[in-house]
Protein backbone atom coordinates (compact mmCIF):
# COMPACT_ATOMS: atom_id res chain seq x y z
CA UNK A 1 0.00 0.00 0.00
CA UNK A 2 1.46 3.24 -0.60
CA UNK A 3 0.02 6.56 0.02
CA UNK A 4 1.50 10.84 -0.60
CA UNK A 5 -0.49 11.40 2.93
CA UNK A 6 1.48 12.07 5.84
CA UNK A 7 0.92 8.84 7.60
CA UNK A 8 2.47 10.61 11.29
CA UNK A 9 -0.48 11.71 12.67
CA UNK A 10 -2.57 8.91 11.91
CA UNK A 11 -0.88 6.77 14.13
CA UNK A 12 -0.36 9.75 16.63
CA UNK A 13 -3.99 9.59 17.43
CA UNK A 14 -4.62 6.00 17.85
CA UNK A 15 -1.61 6.12 19.96
CA UNK A 16 -2.79 9.24 21.85
CA UNK A 17 -6.09 7.50 22.32
CA UNK A 18 -5.22 4.71 24.78
CA UNK A 19 -3.02 6.87 26.47
CA UNK A 20 -5.26 9.59 27.48
CA UNK A 21 -8.11 6.80 28.19
CA UNK A 22 -5.99 4.80 31.01
CA UNK A 23 -5.06 8.02 32.54
CA UNK A 24 -8.76 9.60 32.52
CA UNK A 25 -10.05 6.64 33.76
CA UNK A 26 -8.82 7.04 37.15
CA UNK A 27 -10.64 10.20 37.60
CA UNK A 28 -13.99 8.56 36.88
CA UNK A 29 -13.46 5.51 38.79
CA UNK A 30 -11.86 6.89 42.40
CA UNK A 31 -12.16 10.07 44.04
CA UNK A 32 -11.33 12.69 41.37
CA UNK A 33 -8.33 14.17 43.72
CA UNK A 34 -6.30 10.81 44.35
CA UNK A 35 -7.02 8.97 41.45
CA UNK A 36 -5.12 5.36 41.71
CA UNK A 37 -3.77 6.36 44.48
CA UNK A 38 -7.12 6.37 46.46
CA UNK A 39 -8.40 3.48 45.27
CA UNK A 40 -9.62 1.21 47.98
CA UNK A 41 -8.94 -2.02 46.42
CA UNK A 42 -5.41 -2.25 46.15
CA UNK A 43 -3.20 -5.73 44.85
CA UNK A 44 0.26 -6.23 44.23
CA UNK A 45 -1.05 -5.99 40.51
CA UNK A 46 -3.00 -2.81 41.00
CA UNK A 47 0.37 -1.16 42.41
CA UNK A 48 1.94 -2.06 39.11
CA UNK A 49 -0.62 -1.07 37.02
CA UNK A 50 -1.13 2.47 38.80
CA UNK A 51 2.78 2.90 38.50
CA UNK A 52 2.82 1.96 34.79
CA UNK A 53 0.26 4.15 33.70
CA UNK A 54 1.29 7.27 35.85
CA UNK A 55 5.28 6.40 34.44
CA UNK A 56 4.08 5.27 30.92
CA UNK A 57 0.78 7.66 30.17
CA UNK A 58 0.24 10.59 32.68
CA UNK A 59 0.56 13.77 30.92
CA UNK A 60 2.21 12.14 28.06
CA UNK A 61 -0.85 11.41 25.95
CA UNK A 62 -1.89 14.68 26.48
CA UNK A 63 1.29 16.08 24.79
CA UNK A 64 0.47 14.04 21.75
CA UNK A 65 -2.67 15.28 21.63
CA UNK A 66 -1.86 18.40 21.90
CA UNK A 67 0.84 18.03 19.12
CA UNK A 68 -1.70 16.56 17.13
CA UNK A 69 -3.87 20.16 17.08
CA UNK A 70 -1.10 21.90 16.46
CA UNK A 71 -0.38 19.61 13.09
CA UNK A 72 -4.38 19.89 12.64
CA UNK A 73 -4.21 23.33 12.10
CA UNK A 74 -1.85 23.56 9.37
CA UNK A 75 -3.61 20.89 7.32
CA UNK A 76 -7.05 22.65 8.03
CA UNK A 77 -5.63 26.21 6.77
CA UNK A 78 -4.12 24.26 3.47
CA UNK A 79 -7.71 22.49 3.14
CA UNK A 80 -9.28 25.53 3.53
CA UNK A 81 -6.47 27.53 1.15
CA UNK A 82 -8.25 24.17 -1.65
CA UNK A 83 -11.31 24.91 -1.41
CA UNK A 84 -11.79 28.61 -1.25
CA UNK A 85 -13.14 29.10 2.69
CA UNK A 86 -12.89 31.89 4.72
CA UNK A 87 -10.30 30.34 7.04
CA UNK A 88 -10.31 32.85 9.64
CA UNK A 89 -14.74 32.04 9.83
CA UNK A 90 -14.03 28.61 9.73
CA UNK A 91 -11.79 28.57 12.58
CA UNK A 92 -13.67 30.63 14.99
CA UNK A 93 -16.70 28.62 14.60
CA UNK A 94 -14.45 25.20 14.86
CA UNK A 95 -13.47 26.43 18.51
CA UNK A 96 -16.70 27.66 19.03
CA UNK A 97 -17.93 23.79 17.96
CA UNK A 98 -15.40 22.75 19.78
CA UNK A 99 -15.82 24.68 23.00
CA UNK A 100 -19.50 23.26 23.41
CA UNK A 101 -18.45 20.25 23.00
CA UNK A 102 -16.60 20.69 25.58
CA UNK A 103 -18.74 22.15 28.49
CA UNK A 104 -21.42 19.39 27.61
CA UNK A 105 -18.53 16.79 28.17
CA UNK A 106 -17.31 18.51 31.20
CA UNK A 107 -20.96 19.08 33.09
CA UNK A 108 -22.12 15.85 32.43
CA UNK A 109 -19.19 13.46 31.79
CA UNK A 110 -15.67 13.96 33.06
CA UNK A 111 -14.80 16.98 34.98
CA UNK A 112 -11.37 16.89 33.57
CA UNK A 113 -12.15 18.02 30.36
CA UNK A 114 -9.29 19.72 28.01
CA UNK A 115 -11.40 20.60 24.88
CA UNK A 116 -12.89 24.28 26.15
CA UNK A 117 -9.04 25.10 27.24
CA UNK A 118 -8.29 23.46 24.12
CA UNK A 119 -10.76 25.40 22.16
CA UNK A 120 -9.46 28.89 24.45
CA UNK A 121 -5.70 28.13 23.80
CA UNK A 122 -6.52 27.33 20.03
CA UNK A 123 -7.78 30.96 19.38
CA UNK A 124 -4.22 32.12 20.51
CA UNK A 125 -2.66 29.77 18.36
CA UNK A 126 -4.52 31.23 15.07
CA UNK A 127 -2.73 34.74 16.03
CA UNK A 128 0.73 33.33 15.54
CA UNK A 129 -0.35 31.01 12.58
CA UNK A 130 2.09 32.61 10.18
CA UNK A 131 5.24 32.39 12.09
CA UNK A 132 7.90 30.81 10.86
CA UNK A 133 8.83 27.19 12.43
CA UNK A 134 11.84 28.35 14.38
CA UNK A 135 10.01 31.15 16.39
CA UNK A 136 7.12 28.49 16.61
CA UNK A 137 9.16 26.31 18.26
CA UNK A 138 10.91 29.39 20.63
CA UNK A 139 7.33 30.03 21.79
CA UNK A 140 6.31 26.62 22.18
CA UNK A 141 9.52 25.74 24.34
CA UNK A 142 9.11 28.02 26.29
CA UNK A 143 5.44 27.75 27.15
CA UNK A 144 6.24 24.23 28.43
CA UNK A 145 9.15 25.60 30.59
CA UNK A 146 6.43 28.08 32.02
CA UNK A 147 3.69 25.44 32.21
CA UNK A 148 6.70 23.02 34.23
CA UNK A 149 7.15 25.78 37.12
CA UNK A 150 3.25 26.70 37.89
CA UNK A 151 2.35 23.29 37.75
CA UNK A 152 5.00 21.94 40.08
CA UNK A 153 3.95 25.09 42.11
CA UNK A 154 0.19 24.60 41.96
CA UNK A 155 0.75 21.23 43.27
CA UNK A 156 3.17 22.19 45.83
CA UNK A 157 0.80 24.34 47.13
CA UNK A 158 -2.76 22.81 46.85
CA UNK A 159 -1.22 19.04 48.14
CA UNK A 160 -4.69 17.90 49.31
CA UNK A 161 -8.26 18.74 48.92
CA UNK A 162 -10.82 19.23 52.12
CA UNK A 163 -11.94 15.95 53.46
CA UNK A 164 -15.46 17.28 53.75
CA UNK A 165 -15.42 17.52 50.10
CA UNK A 166 -13.81 13.83 49.92
CA UNK A 167 -16.56 12.66 51.39
CA UNK A 168 -19.11 14.52 49.83
CA UNK A 169 -17.82 12.69 46.70
CA UNK A 170 -18.11 9.27 48.27
CA UNK A 171 -21.19 9.31 49.13
CA UNK A 172 -22.77 10.62 45.97
CA UNK A 173 -20.41 8.81 43.57
CA UNK A 174 -21.74 5.20 45.62
CA UNK A 175 -25.00 6.35 46.43
CA UNK A 176 -26.28 9.68 44.67
CA UNK A 177 -29.08 9.88 42.25
CA UNK A 178 -28.44 11.19 38.52
CA UNK A 179 -28.91 14.65 39.69
CA UNK A 180 -26.76 14.86 42.17
CA UNK A 181 -24.02 13.13 40.15
CA UNK A 182 -24.96 15.62 37.38
CA UNK A 183 -24.75 18.21 39.63
CA UNK A 184 -21.39 17.47 41.33
CA UNK A 185 -19.65 17.20 38.10
CA UNK A 186 -20.80 20.17 36.98
CA UNK A 187 -19.01 21.62 40.09
CA UNK A 188 -16.02 19.85 39.69
CA UNK A 189 -15.58 21.12 36.31
CA UNK A 190 -15.65 24.62 37.07
CA UNK A 191 -12.99 24.11 39.90
CA UNK A 192 -11.25 21.78 37.75
CA UNK A 193 -11.15 24.58 35.01
CA UNK A 194 -9.11 27.44 36.47
CA UNK A 195 -6.32 24.35 37.09
CA UNK A 196 -6.75 22.90 33.60
CA UNK A 197 -6.67 25.89 31.91
CA UNK A 198 -3.41 27.36 33.77
CA UNK A 199 -1.49 24.39 33.55
CA UNK A 200 -2.70 21.76 31.19
CA UNK A 201 -3.90 24.68 28.89
CA UNK A 202 -0.51 26.13 28.67
CA UNK A 203 1.28 22.99 27.84
CA UNK A 204 -1.41 22.58 25.07
CA UNK A 205 -0.25 25.75 23.56
CA UNK A 206 2.99 24.44 23.85
CA UNK A 207 2.27 21.50 21.83
CA UNK A 208 -0.16 23.21 19.50
CA UNK A 209 3.30 25.58 18.18
CA UNK A 210 5.56 22.09 18.26
CA UNK A 211 3.22 20.70 16.09
CA UNK A 212 1.92 23.59 13.65
CA UNK A 213 6.16 24.20 13.36
CA UNK A 214 6.04 20.40 12.62
CA UNK A 215 4.38 20.63 9.40
CA UNK A 216 5.81 23.91 8.37
CA UNK A 217 9.53 22.87 8.36
CA UNK A 218 8.20 19.37 6.66
CA UNK A 219 9.40 16.76 9.48
CA UNK A 220 5.28 15.62 9.79
CA UNK A 221 5.90 14.51 6.03
CA UNK A 222 9.54 12.89 6.63
CA UNK A 223 9.24 10.07 9.95
CA UNK A 224 13.11 8.99 8.57
CA UNK A 225 14.46 12.73 9.52
CA UNK A 226 16.74 13.21 11.35
CA UNK A 227 15.29 14.99 14.37
CA UNK A 228 13.05 11.91 15.04
CA UNK A 229 16.07 9.87 14.97
CA UNK A 230 17.61 12.19 17.60
CA UNK A 231 14.59 12.08 19.37
CA UNK A 232 14.38 8.63 19.95
CA UNK A 233 17.84 8.29 20.99
CA UNK A 234 18.36 11.23 23.19
CA UNK A 235 14.88 11.27 24.65
CA UNK A 236 13.00 8.12 24.55
CA UNK A 237 14.69 5.93 26.75
CA UNK A 238 16.39 8.38 29.56
CA UNK A 239 12.39 10.08 29.32
CA UNK A 240 10.81 6.28 30.26
CA UNK A 241 13.19 5.76 32.38
CA UNK A 242 12.91 9.05 34.41
CA UNK A 243 9.19 8.81 34.48
CA UNK A 244 8.63 5.15 35.72
CA UNK A 245 11.57 5.68 38.47
CA UNK A 246 9.22 9.14 39.39
CA UNK A 247 6.31 6.96 39.65
CA UNK A 248 7.68 4.42 41.80
CA UNK A 249 8.47 7.35 43.82
CA UNK A 250 4.93 8.31 43.44
CA UNK A 251 3.84 5.41 44.38
CA UNK A 252 5.67 3.75 47.06
CA UNK A 253 7.83 6.00 48.76
CA UNK A 254 6.98 10.32 48.15
CA UNK A 255 3.55 10.67 46.59
CA UNK A 256 4.33 14.98 46.52
CA UNK A 257 7.95 14.86 45.18
CA UNK A 258 7.05 11.51 42.80
CA UNK A 259 4.24 13.70 41.40
CA UNK A 260 6.23 16.69 40.49
CA UNK A 261 9.14 14.68 39.00
CA UNK A 262 6.64 13.43 36.95
CA UNK A 263 5.55 16.47 35.53
CA UNK A 264 8.79 17.87 35.22
CA UNK A 265 10.25 14.84 33.18
CA UNK A 266 6.88 14.20 31.18
CA UNK A 267 7.96 16.45 28.00
CA UNK A 268 10.81 14.36 27.51
CA UNK A 269 9.20 11.17 27.71
CA UNK A 270 6.84 12.80 25.17
CA UNK A 271 9.19 13.96 22.63
CA UNK A 272 10.44 10.47 22.68
CA UNK A 273 7.20 9.15 21.89
CA UNK A 274 7.30 11.41 18.98
CA UNK A 275 10.40 10.07 17.51
CA UNK A 276 9.17 6.46 18.19
CA UNK A 277 5.75 6.94 16.63
CA UNK A 278 7.46 8.22 13.25
CA UNK A 279 9.39 4.93 13.44
CA UNK A 280 6.33 3.05 13.19
CA UNK A 281 4.88 5.43 10.72
CA UNK A 282 4.88 3.01 7.88
CA UNK A 283 2.08 2.38 5.09
CA UNK A 284 -0.39 0.01 6.99
CA UNK A 285 -1.59 -2.92 5.78
CA UNK A 286 -5.69 -3.65 4.92
CA UNK A 287 -6.03 -4.36 8.84
CA UNK A 288 -4.15 -1.45 10.26
CA UNK A 289 -5.17 0.95 7.65
CA UNK A 290 -8.69 0.46 9.38
CA UNK A 291 -7.37 0.77 12.48
CA UNK A 292 -5.78 4.31 11.66
CA UNK A 293 -8.97 5.41 9.66
CA UNK A 294 -11.22 4.95 12.90
CA UNK A 295 -8.36 6.80 14.98
CA UNK A 296 -9.00 9.34 12.67
CA UNK A 297 -12.34 9.88 14.07
CA UNK A 298 -10.62 10.67 17.41
CA UNK A 299 -13.32 13.77 18.90
CA UNK A 300 -15.67 10.52 18.48
CA UNK A 301 -13.67 7.94 20.11
CA UNK A 302 -12.54 10.48 23.26
CA UNK A 303 -16.12 11.72 23.78
CA UNK A 304 -17.42 8.08 23.91
CA UNK A 305 -14.66 6.94 25.90
CA UNK A 306 -15.77 9.41 28.97
CA UNK A 307 -19.76 8.87 27.77
CA UNK A 308 -19.10 5.21 28.54
CA UNK A 309 -17.14 4.77 31.45
CA UNK A 310 -18.26 7.50 33.29
CA UNK A 311 -21.73 5.56 33.25
CA UNK A 312 -19.76 2.11 33.57
CA UNK A 313 -18.71 3.33 37.37
CA UNK A 314 -21.51 6.21 38.52
CA UNK A 315 -24.10 4.72 40.68
CA UNK A 316 -27.16 5.12 37.70
CA UNK A 317 -25.07 3.06 35.82
CA UNK A 318 -22.64 -0.33 36.90
CA UNK A 319 -21.84 1.02 40.03
CA UNK A 320 -18.13 0.05 39.90
CA UNK A 321 -16.81 3.47 41.55
CA UNK A 322 -14.02 2.37 43.77
CA UNK A 323 -15.43 -1.15 43.41
CA UNK A 324 -12.96 -2.61 41.69
CA UNK A 325 -8.64 -2.39 41.49
CA UNK A 326 -6.80 -0.23 39.58
CA UNK A 327 -5.80 -3.16 37.15
CA UNK A 328 -9.21 -3.76 36.52
CA UNK A 329 -10.06 -0.37 35.90
CA UNK A 330 -7.50 0.16 32.72
CA UNK A 331 -8.49 -3.19 31.70
CA UNK A 332 -12.44 -1.91 31.42
CA UNK A 333 -10.75 1.46 29.56
CA UNK A 334 -8.44 -0.32 27.17
CA UNK A 335 -11.59 -2.74 26.20
CA UNK A 336 -14.13 0.18 26.01
CA UNK A 337 -11.25 1.72 23.59
CA UNK A 338 -11.12 -1.21 21.85
CA UNK A 339 -14.93 -1.44 20.91
CA UNK A 340 -15.30 2.30 20.07
CA UNK A 341 -12.71 1.92 17.74
CA UNK A 342 -14.19 -1.30 15.93
CA UNK A 343 -17.50 0.41 15.84
CA UNK A 344 -16.04 3.65 14.56
CA UNK A 345 -14.31 1.48 12.04
CA UNK A 346 -17.68 -0.35 10.99
CA UNK A 347 -19.15 3.48 11.01
CA UNK A 348 -16.00 5.03 8.58
CA UNK A 349 -16.83 1.96 6.12
CA UNK A 350 -20.00 3.87 5.07
CA UNK A 351 -19.57 7.26 5.99
CA UNK A 352 -16.74 9.89 5.84
CA UNK A 353 -16.42 10.87 8.62
CA UNK A 354 -17.47 9.87 12.58
CA UNK A 355 -20.61 11.22 14.06
CA UNK A 356 -18.65 14.15 16.39
CA UNK A 357 -16.73 14.86 13.66
CA UNK A 358 -19.61 15.61 11.38
CA UNK A 359 -21.17 17.80 13.48
CA UNK A 360 -18.06 19.58 14.05
CA UNK A 361 -17.32 20.49 10.44
CA UNK A 362 -21.22 21.33 9.96
CA UNK A 363 -20.81 24.02 12.69
CA UNK A 364 -17.44 25.02 11.18
CA UNK A 365 -18.81 25.61 7.79
CA UNK A 366 -22.00 27.20 8.87
CA UNK A 367 -21.92 30.95 7.47
CA UNK A 368 -18.45 30.24 5.59
CA UNK A 369 -18.26 31.76 2.32
CA UNK A 370 -17.15 29.36 -0.26
CA UNK A 371 -18.82 26.30 2.26
CA UNK A 372 -21.19 23.94 0.31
Amino acid sequence: MTTDRALMPDYLRLFALFGIVVVNVQFMAYPIEEGFVGATQQSPADAVAAWLVGGLALLKSYGLFSFMFGVGLAFQMRSAEKRGLVFGQFYRNRMMGLALFGLAHGLLFFPGDILVAYAITGAILYRVRTWPAGRLIRLGTILLVVQLVLTMAMIAAFPTAPAEAAALERYIMTEGSLAQVLGFRAVMFVIAFIFVLLAQGMAALGWFCLGLAAVKSGLIDAPGHPVWQKARRWCLVPGLALSLSAAAIWQWHDPLMGELLVVLVAPLTTLGYLGLIAALARPPGPFMARLLTAGGSSLTIYLGQSILLSTIFAPYGLGLWDAVGPAAAVLIAIGVTIALIVLVALWRMRFALGPFEWALRWISRRGVAGAA
